[in-house]
């Protein structure tokens, strides 16, 4: 190292887009990497779709999409857009016109994928919609529903292709408030086409691994790629899909932001891995201090030890530590022994703590 030099960490240095909006979120150019989640319920239950939007919007998701397969689900579209501060995105496949009736609905924007959407002709009538609209479209090819016409291409070469074809009659309409994403459920081949997108393009990508799996295979599988992506400055929205909870895809989705730098820094959970001396489930109560501390905005670090074996030294170092010891959860702030709890009680504890930052 050169004398005086500075170590300091390493920002990513993100890859210019255009700027689109999607509702009143700016998306791509220097607006931070926004998170997005999906329902999974059935939407036209007009009810459930909406508690379930509500708890993503809660725990920060940033962009809510819904699936429309019917005309009932246009009619969720309304309640959603007038009750919710997010964006809301309508996901079509193969009936055009749900697209359409979508936009006129009032959704912010809509995913087509053209390899299902019904040809040029149909596509074009969506494009004018949305036009019409003011609305935000996004070009979602995925792996397994590439064009006919470029499926001998390969997976990565039939995306682009898809993805280059639909651009270009979108574009010439004069459609400009584009995003586009081109999703594949390896790591190696979302990598690879993202990629090539990024060097092709300047329209924002939207980052993902179609079909990840589960909680747990799919958010490392989401991690890796979304995670060389970034580092690389290329995404510019994400959503980590998973076959959970899709509140669980925002907590991925933002801890892997942070753990990059390309988001302020928010709450953090550390926990031991556990052993026979820990006085307490430790992998349920850092679950259940994840989800209550979902959507915070204040950066907290908060430790859940199990034992006074290095839970005392770990939770000095935490905004908030909880340690159990002797049938007892010792609670440590900024550093501090501050009491000594019932295990039941540590819940209100948190929630007062909380509270009190956010005064």
């Amino acid at each position: 190292m050169r004398k005086n030099e500075k170590i300091g960490p390493v920002k990513v240095q993100r890859k210019h887009t255009r700027e689109v909006t999607l509702g009143s979120l700016k998306v791509g150019g220097r607006a931070p990497i926004s998170v997005q989640s999906m329902t999974n319920t059935v939407t036209s239950d007009i009810n459930s779709t909406l508690r379930q939007a509500k708890r993503l919007e809660s725990a920060g998701c940033e962009v809510v999409r819904v699936s429309i397969p019917d005309e009932m689900s246009v009619e969720t579209i309304k309640v959603l857009v007038s009750s919710l501060r997010v964006p809301v995105v309508a996901d079509i496949h193969f009936h055009y016109r749900l697209a359409i009736d979508a936009v006129k609905a009032g959704a912010h924007g809509i995913r087509i994928n053209p390899g299902n959407i019904g040809g040029k002709k149909k596509l074009k009538e969506v494009v004018l919609a949305v036009m019409d609209a003011g609305a935000c479209l996004r070009i979602g090819v995925n792996s397994g529903s590439v064009e006919k016409r470029y499926r001998n291409l390969g997976i990565v070469e039939g995306m682009l292709a898809s993805v280059e074809s639909s651009l270009e009659l979108i574009t010439s309409l004069g459609l400009t408030n584009v995003k586009i994403s081109a999703k594949a459920s390896g790591v190696m081949d979302t990598i690879e086409v993202y990629r090539k997108l990024s060097e092709k393009v300047d329209y924002p990508l939207h980052l993902g691994v179609t079909e990840a799996g589960t909680r747990f295979s799919g958010g490392i599988r989401s991690a890796v790629a979304l995670g060389i992506l970034l580092s690389e400055g290329i995404g510019d929205t994400l959503r980590v899909s998973l076959a959970a909870d899709p509140v669980l895809e925002v907590i991925a989705g933002f801890e892997i932001l942070r753990s990059l730098g390309l988001r302020e820094p928010g709450p953090t959970v550390i926990a031991c891995p556990t052993c026979a001396r820990a006085e307490f489930d430790v992998v349920k109560m850092a679950e259940e201090v994840e989800e209550m501390i979902s959507g915070f905005r204040v950066p907290v670090k908060i430790a859940v030890m199990g034992c006074v074996v290095n839970g005392p030294g770990e939770a000095l170092h935490a905004d908030l530590g909880f340690v159990g010891s002797s049938g007892k959860v010792v609670v440590y702030e900024k550093g501090f022994k501050k009491s000594v709890i019932n295990f039941d009680d540590w819940q209100r504890y948190l929630r007062t703590f909380l509270d009190q930052l956010q005064e």
